[in-house]
């Protein structure tokens, strides 16, 4: 498809550089079929039914973003998928001043060999010493925000928290999945009362989900792999909510796209652990899940591909230009959608 059919007019100033406060506070614009509703993040009980089961991704964010020297020049690293124990793929800045077998010092007693050089620029960093990385990353890194806001301030002190889910337990992404930002313990606890279930699965995102769409067409596209993990238990849970009649709502893309990478042609969820480079645009049939809780995603992306396919382009246009006239906050602290396919 035209990647030109995804792309949309979004104003600066619509663009959250913080989230809400409390979470639960964030505006909520609800498509069931083609209708919309206003709402805000805290409705969310009401909007589903008893039986449902939301799908919330486990991933923990890593401080994934360095800044190091290679002698006088200055390099700048974003780690994005981990290759080994002590090894990670990154994205370099001022790739150009950097060969493989060049040694980066990042401060602090922690530095990194450069191999590897992807066809993408990106390098492999094999960190030196014995400590585990994580540890390491703790003393040289900081939060690796979306470019969108860390263009327009810089990273401080709250952003350690804001962008961290309640549910952050697996170490590893450097993307936060966005979507579960917006949930509290009140909230979980309502959703509990309300009889409305809940599951975990872990995908660790990459810094590719922030990557433009540079071809034209979007079978050009090549999408970053991602390792993800589903327990047999998860699967089974998912499977029976759907067999007696509730519905699974994904909570994010980034749960979406590991359930449909382990999800068989009649719709059944399998136990999956592994790396997925899934890439969801309209006319690639989703199976494995009945809605999805989502941010509003950046013009000519990946994610608008994706929530396109569930709901169909012209419905999200319409989202889309609804929620930008209405004040909607966009992106990783902005404000959710809930998307609720119409049957069939």
């Amino acid at each position: 498809m035209n990647v030109d059919l995804f792309d949309f007019d979004l104003p600066p100033e619509r663009i959250a550089l913080r989230p809400a406060s409390p979470r639960d506070a964030a505006r909520m614009l609800v498509v069931d079929g083609a209708t919309m509703r206003d709402r805000v993040a805290s409705d969310l009980p009401r909007e589903l039914r008893a039986g449902d089961l939301l799908v919330f991704n486990d991933t923990r964010v890593i401080p994934a973003q360095l800044e190091g020297t290679r002698g006088d020049a200055k390099i700048g690293a974003t780690l994005h998928k981990r290759e080994g124990p002590r090894r990670w793929r990154a994205f370099v800045r001022n790739a150009r001043r950097l060969r493989e077998g060049d040694a980066i010092d990042f401060g602090n007693g922690v530095s990194a060999i450069a191999s590897d050089r992807g066809e993408d620029g990106s390098f492999a960093l094999d960190f030196a010493g014995d400590e585990p990385v994580e540890l390491l990353l703790e003393r040289c890194g900081r939060m690796p925000l979306p470019p969108y806001i860390a263009s327009k301030r810089a990273t401080d002190a709250r952003d350690a928290d804001d962008y961290q889910t309640m549910f952050a337990d697996e170490p590893g992404a450097v993307a936060a999945p966005t979507a579960a930002l917006h949930f509290t313990p009140e909230l979980m606890a309502a959703l509990d009362q309300a009889g409305i279930g809940h599951v975990t699965l872990t995908l660790h995102v990459g810094a590719g989900t922030f990557l433009p769409v540079k071809a034209d067409d979007t079978d050009d596209h090549k999408m970053h792999a991602e390792w993800g993990r589903i327990d047999g238990a998860t699967a089974d849970r998912i499977n029976a909510t759907r067999a007696a009649g509730g519905r699974v709502i994904a909570v994010g893309t980034t749960s979406l796209r590991l359930i449909e990478s382990a999800c068989d042609e009649d719709g059944r969820v399998r136990p999956f652990e592994g790396d997925t480079a899934i890439f969801i645009t309209p006319g690639v049939p989703i199976r494995g899940i009945d809605g999805l809780m989502t941010n509003f995603h950046l013009p000519r992306s990946t994610l608008f591909m994706l929530v396109s396919a569930l709901m169909g382009l012209d419905v999200m246009q319409k989202a889309y230009a609804h929620a930008i006239e209405s004040g909607y906050r966009f992106y990783s602290y902005g404000d959710a959608s809930l998307l609720l396919p119409a049957k069939g």
